[in-house]
């Protein structure tokens, strides 16, 4: 089988849908099938097929550094045609969403659109129109609306997104919940973390880990706030930081401004071979986002058998269990979020166990075999429309 993907995010950027797409590409070519992504050029490249990549012609989109926005026409419906695609898998709903849903159209082959992400709740941060925020709010409902109608299958990473889009889209068509697998073989309690503790002088010390991207919308001062409160009650408490992000000089600024910057770590950008160690050089994962459609990071940290401390919101309680793997708490109060996070240190033990059996759930063998399932069925379904 042969699949176009387009993304509005990739390469060299890393984020939850990158990492998510990235996954499911390897695996899927693993189990036989080719993958071809389309995507936004890297700066300093030229546009045009590079191996399994075709690169589409794009400008920076500044209010968010590391994105960049396909505006421009291009020949995507030629290229796809070229490749002899047999699907079309969309993971955006900007520029490049709109160019599979176009290519899609004008080639006759069937779409499918993976939902990673509330544009609704980002625009506040990040929107580059002078607009009233309801205003643009009611656009974006409308937009969100007719693309997701016009798409033959939707998938979605938890049950809580699936609720807020049949509620937004009701008339969609064959619509499923597939949460982007982990790696159960990369990411598990016997992985080495000891040299990531000697780089940052972690040893001795509770380590309390944050994977991702540092932006202002995964509420990420709430957790350095929080953590002011657990260091009072575990003064040898370490925080750290994995990733990088427009929010960063602004969180480093509340981290010395609490007059913390020797207990918080900003490791930065993490190499993917790397990413392992981390995890396992922590103690307890902690998310304080309500920005998550899953959190891929959660299944990562519960796999390398850490318990996770988590925003009772939205994606998040679907795989952190109440005092099994972890412990929720509400993302506007930063003293109960110290609460979650050390009574996870407290019994780090029985909840990491834990944690590593719910994620073996959650393979991402099992969830690329699902998806296949999905492009079989629609392209079947495509061949007797045809036919």
């Amino acid at each position: 089988m042969k699949i176009a993907v387009f993304t509005d995010t990739y390469l060299p950027t890393v984020d939850g849908v990158v990492t998510s797409l990235l996954s499911t590409k390897h695996e899927l070519e693993r189990l036989g099938h080719e993958v071809v992504v389309f995507a936004p050029q890297v700066p300093g490249n030229g546009t045009g097929r590079e191996k399994d990549v075709v690169w589409v012609r794009a400008r920076e989109f500044r209010t968010y550094p590391g994105y960049r926005l396909a505006m421009f026409p291009g020949r995507e419906v030629e290229q796809l045609e070229d490749i002899g695609a047999d699907i079309v898998h969309s993971h955006g709903i900007g520029f490049m969403g709109i160019k599979g849903l176009w290519s899609a159209w004008q080639c006759k082959r069937p779409l499918i659109l993976t939902f990673h992400t509330m544009i609704i709740d980002a625009m506040t941060y990040y929107t580059p129109f002078h607009l009233q925020l309801n205003l643009l709010e009611r656009g974006l409902r409308l937009y969100l609306r007719v693309f997701l109608h016009k798409c033959r299958a939707v998938v979605v990473p938890t049950r809580a997104i699936l609720r807020e889009i049949e509620a937004l889209a009701p008339r969609m068509r064959l619509t499923d919940v597939i949460p982007t697998g982990v790696d159960i073989q990369r990411f598990h309690p016997g992985v080495d973390g000891s040299a990531v503790r000697a780089r940052w002088d972690l040893d001795g010390n509770d380590v309390v880990l944050h994977v991702g991207r540092i932006a202002q919308e995964k509420n990420l001062a709430a957790l350095v706030q929080a953590f002011t409160y657990l260091k009072a009650w575990r003064p040898g408490a370490k925080l750290v930081f994995v990733g990088r992000g427009p929010y960063q000089a602004a969180l480093q600024h509340l981290v010395r401004k609490k007059g913390l910057e020797r207990d918080v770590v900003f490791a930065g950008f993490v190499p993917d071979e790397e990413l392992p160690s981390y995890y396992a050089a922590s103690d307890v994962f902690a998310i304080p986002s309500k920005f998550e459609t899953q959190a891929l990071v959660v299944l990562e940290a519960m796999a390398s058998g850490k318990p996770v401390a988590g925003a009772n919101f939205r994606a998040i309680p679907e795989f952190v269990r109440e005092s099994y793997n972890g412990y929720l708490f509400r993302p506007e109060d930063p003293k109960v979020a110290a609460a979650a996070i050390d009574m996870c240190l407290e019994e780090r033990d029985a909840l990491g166990r834990n944690a590593r059996t719910v994620a073996e759930g959650y393979t991402v063998e099992a969830s690329t075999r699902r998806l296949v399932r999905i492009y079989e069925a629609l392209i079947e379904l495509s061949g007797r429309a045809s036919a």
